[in-house]
């Protein structure tokens, strides 16, 4: 089977399963989603969803984010893991955010990759999710359904990003990546099916016998 009927199956499937995309992470506005994206580093959506609320009730904005001092940014994102450096970010980025950009989440990727604590991922999560824009966020479910899928050589997530965005359409990448990440958290998890058992697994690779070694992110 060639990769491009396999890319269709893939859609098919997953459009099925998932017809309806919400977003895991809670926010009112592209500024907490920012956040939210930013902590979910190296923690879970409902880690992040539960701490949130009490960061926001304090400040949801640039402005008076910039008024905290890291320690108050600390103390309530301390349970999601990296809190030190991930309260300076918060800190300096709501800083630059409302000097430099009017108090405004820049909606570009360069500008949004200049932030403190902010890379390509989160930038591409903010980009999609937050203005509309086409992009392809690669997260760990992403980068091993990918390999399992016979979509990339899973290299990297460079590499796996270019990739996906090579196969299939622009106007899907929106959708899809948040249908990639339900499906891997549901049914093709990091450890269980291993390419074997799941029903997008066995449609793509019916005589598939060995469990496919994915290459960690």
């Amino acid at each position: 089977m060639k990769k491009q009927d396999r890319a269709a199956i893939i859609l098919k499937n997953l459009n099925k399963i998932y017809p309806n995309t919400p977003i895991p992470l809670k926010h009112r506005n592209t500024y907490e989603l920012l956040i939210a994206v930013l902590l979910s580093a190296q923690c879970t959506d409902e880690r992040v969803n539960k701490i949130t609320p009490n960061l926001f009730l304090k400040a949801n904005n640039p402005l008076d984010m910039s008024k905290l001092n890291t320690e108050e940014i600390y103390k309530i994102i301390k349970p999601c893991g990296l809190a030190p450096k991930k309260s300076r970010a918060i800190s300096n980025l709501s800083k630059i955010i409302y000097k430099d950009f009017n108090g405004k989440v820049p909606e570009s990727f360069e500008e949004l990759e200049k932030l403190p604590g902010v890379g390509h991922k989160t930038a591409s999560v903010v980009m999609s999710q937050g203005f509309g824009h086409p992009a392809f966020p690669v997260d760990t479910h992403i980068h091993r359904l990918a390999q399992r899928w016979g979509l990339t050589s899973g290299k990297n997530v460079v590499q796996t990003e270019k990739d996906l965005k090579n196969i299939f359409p622009k106007k899907s990448w929106n959708k899809l990546h948040l249908q990639i990440i339900f499906y891997g958290r549901e049914y093709c998890k990091a450890r269980s099916c291993f390419g074997l058992s799941c029903k997008i697994c066995t449609l793509c690779y019916p005589g598939r016998k060995k469990p496919v070694k994915t290459k960690k992110a």
